[in-house]
């Protein structure tokens, strides 16, 4: 009988019949673009159709600022606690265990330092993948440490921020963060060594409102959500219908919140540019 005069309805293969197109062939961007991954990954996760900068981790920054994709992780066994006893759907020491098993990451924040363009760099890199790249102590105490570090060696900073703000398991612990991180960055302009920021796709909450927006030289990922409270938040609190491309990358650019927009492609040559730049040296 043909399929269009079947009587019974729903689908009625059975499991074990079905042949599932293997997961992670295909990657479709919201604009309904559909790449193939390889491409994908060889473009640096970037659409080539509509430019869409796909979310990545730190492990694909690294592999992008990296020269040869070398590097020395610094702090990599940092991992978080559970002061609070905190509980909600779960307990937190129970999250953490679940979320450090799936994402085989410690703690939402990497850091590593090696050659990039020839010269030494430190790169703190977010990753989303880990309780939404939220801020807590680890996170706090890696950027510290990876300060420290560049003090110590005289060794300009990248951080990238990717987060959906303070860590809510963490309370005021992971609120303290902001002024430590904000205090040792001011240590870090004292030694008068260049801090370059990256604000990726989301940056909010206190992440936006500390170290993300304290750069030397702020950059965005084209089309990143960028700011404090969400649109909806916004929109809910202040009764109004908000601009076009509130919140985007080219919107915070044109008010001034942003120095630059680099696409992905550039992002190497650009920040050891801005570095060159800063300490007056001869460009790379």
């Amino acid at each position: 009988m043909a399929w269009f005069k079947r009587k019974e309805k729903g689908i009625t293969t059975a499991t074990e019949d079905k042949k599932d197109v293997p997961k992670g062939l295909w990657y479709k961007s919201p604009t309904g673009k559909i790449i193939d991954q390889d491409e994908l990954a060889r473009n640096l996760w970037v659409s080539p159709e509509d430019d869409y900068h796909v979310r990545i981790g730190s492990r694909e920054y690294f592999e992008i600022l990296f020269d040869n994709n070398e590097f020395k992780e610094l702090d990599a066994k940092l991992t978080s606690k559970d002061p609070l006893k905190f509980e909600d759907t779960k307990k937190y020491s129970d999250r953490l265990k679940d979320v450090m098993g799936k994402t085989k990451l410690n703690d939402a924040i990497r850091t590593a330092v090696g050659k990039s363009k020839g010269k030494e760099l430190v790169v703190s890199c977010m990753d989303f993948a880990f309780i939404g790249g939220s801020m807590g102590a680890v996170v706090g105490e890696k950027i510290v440490r990876a300060i420290d570090y560049c003090i110590k060696n005289n060794v300009p900073f990248v951080l990238i921020s990717k987060s959906g703000g303070a860590r809510m398991m963490e309370a005021a612990y992971s609120l303290m963060q902001l002024a430590k991180t904000s205090a040792k960055l001011a240590q870090l302009a004292e030694a008068k060594i260049p801090y370059i920021s990256l604000c990726t796709d989301p940056t909010t909450g206190g992440t936006t409102a500390s170290y993300a927006m304290l750069g030397d030289i702020n950059i965005g990922e084209p089309g990143a959500l960028i700011g404090f409270a969400g649109p909806r938040v916004v929109k809910d609190t202040t009764g109004k219908e908000l601009p076009e491309g509130f919140q985007t990358s080219e919107f915070l650019l044109e008010h001034g919140f942003l120095d630059f927009i680099s696409p992905r492609k550039e992002l190497k040559d650009k920040i050891n540019l801005y570095i060159d730049l800063i300490q007056n040296q001869e460009v790379r």
